[in-house]
């Protein structure tokens, strides 16, 4: 065998340390992410101690989301992620989002305040989840789709885990805040101290702000996205208004509001096995099939769940927990598919202008449940959700037939 054959061979061995950096980043990464719906989770509190009006409720998750969209949009400008070290990236935003969570614990007084501190929030951890799936396609070429299907799924154990913090936590909701905080430093030192970039990893790209562009010039990259868009619609305005419903639907029944909250994090945290168990799918069928079937089925939910309202309590569960795993299920995917089509040097950019779209999609669709609760109440308010997900399965089955999707999971589409 030539020396250039062994070099390819070297290259493409899988690391044998990468199922322990999965373990780390994913834990860091559930850690970090916390601080996403802190805010949400104790909006019951602040509605009694700051008066809390229906629209600044909603503004303190809104603000989340467009404080990510900043940040995403500053970083794909910027090409942060391509130019500097993932890893230092992720440990600094990290603790930065750490900081402003805990300022919004022990400083915040009223909802501008508040909302303001949210707002940074979500800007510092931008630089949290696209770095670290970058990080995750540096020791994975193979079983690509499982390892950033596990790293998801950790990321949604993460954002569900206030819930989880509140409703077993303090009754005092400053001190739920500063514990996600303290959490989230803990996945900053994580990664500082214990992972490293893999051995797939490209030097570090020249600045080019019209990578932000060209990521659209690539149809089968275009193609992901307008899939991911369409995932998106649906997965915050769900995750940010189920447990809405479910806390008003059972109390309406009597339940304490401990249990709905415990539930709302089951509920949502059943969307880490969903990531999980549609990585090693894909990794095997293909991401389009697997993508394309998740959001079939998420988006039935999205028209059924309503009906549920008040309903058979057992049933309701039971319907939220399937959309809980079927709306994140095919998230990783999408990234995935975007890391094998994508241009290698720019792959950070890519991902960080894809999250950043997707990302100010979720703040108007967040924005528009609650006006259709106003409207048409429960039953209804979450059927504006459904075309996202029919458009996202339009789209990943186009990518389908293109000749470029041999690129995806080894051939396996």
């Amino acid at each position: 065998m030539s020396a250039p054959a062994d070099a390819t061979a070297l290259l493409d061995a899988a690391p044998p340390q990468r199922w322990r950096i999965l373990a780390l980043v994913s834990i860091a990464e559930l850690l970090a992410m916390s601080l996403w719906f802190s805010g949400s989770a104790v909006v019951p509190a602040l509605r009694g101690e700051w008066n809390l009006s229906d629209s600044n409720a909603n503004w303190l998750t809104i603000a989340v989301q467009l404080g990510f969209v900043c940040g995403t949009l500053l970083s794909a400008f910027l090409n942060l992620p391509d130019i500097i070290s993932a890893r230092y990236l992720v440990t600094l935003c990290a603790l930065a989002g750490a900081t402003t969570n805990a300022a919004f614990g022990y400083y915040a007084q009223s909802a501008e305040l508040g909302i303001t501190m949210r707002f940074l929030t979500g800007v510092f951890l931008a630089g949290v989840y696209p770095p670290g799936m970058k990080i995750m396609a540096s020791w994975f070429r193979s079983s690509r789709g499982t390892a950033l299907g596990v790293l998801v799924g950790a990321l949604t154990l993460g954002k569900a885990s206030p819930y989880l913090i509140n409703g077993l936590g303090s009754p005092n909701w400053r001190h739920n805040i500063l514990f996600s905080s303290l959490l989230a430093a803990l996945g900053a030192l994580i990664v500082l101290l214990f992972v490293g970039e893999g051995p797939f990893t490209l030097p570090a790209a020249r600045f080019d702000w019209k990578q932000v562009v060209k990521v659209f010039g690539n149809r089968g990259v275009r193609l992901a996205n307008f899939g991911y868009f369409g995932h998106m619609w649906e997965l915050y305005a769900m995750w940010a208004w189920l447990p809405v419903m479910i806390r008003a639907s059972l109390t309406a029944q009597g339940s304490s509001g401990h249990f709905a909250e415990v539930t709302s994090f089951l509920v949502i945290g059943c969307g880490a096995i969903g990531c999980v168990v549609a990585g090693l799918i894909a990794d095997r069928v293909g991401r389009t099939l697997v993508t394309s079937w998740a959001m079939a089925i998420s988006g039935s939910c999205c028209l059924l769940i309503g009906f549920l309202f008040e309903a058979n309590p057992v049933l309701l569960l039971v319907v939220a927990a399937i959309w809980g795993a079927t709306v994140i299920a095919d998230s990783a995917q999408f990234s995935a598919c975007v890391t094998e089509l994508g241009n290698p040097q720019y792959i950070g950019t890519a991902l960080t202008i894809q999250t950043c779209i997707g990302f100010l999609l979720t703040s108007i669709s967040i924005e528009l449940v609650p006006r259709m609760v106003n409207v048409f109440g429960w039953r209804y308010a979450f059927v504006i959700l459904a075309p996202g997900p029919l458009l996202g399965v339009l789209a990943m089955l186009r990518l389908r037939s293109l000749p470029e999707a041999v690129k995806i999971a080894q051939g396996r589409r």
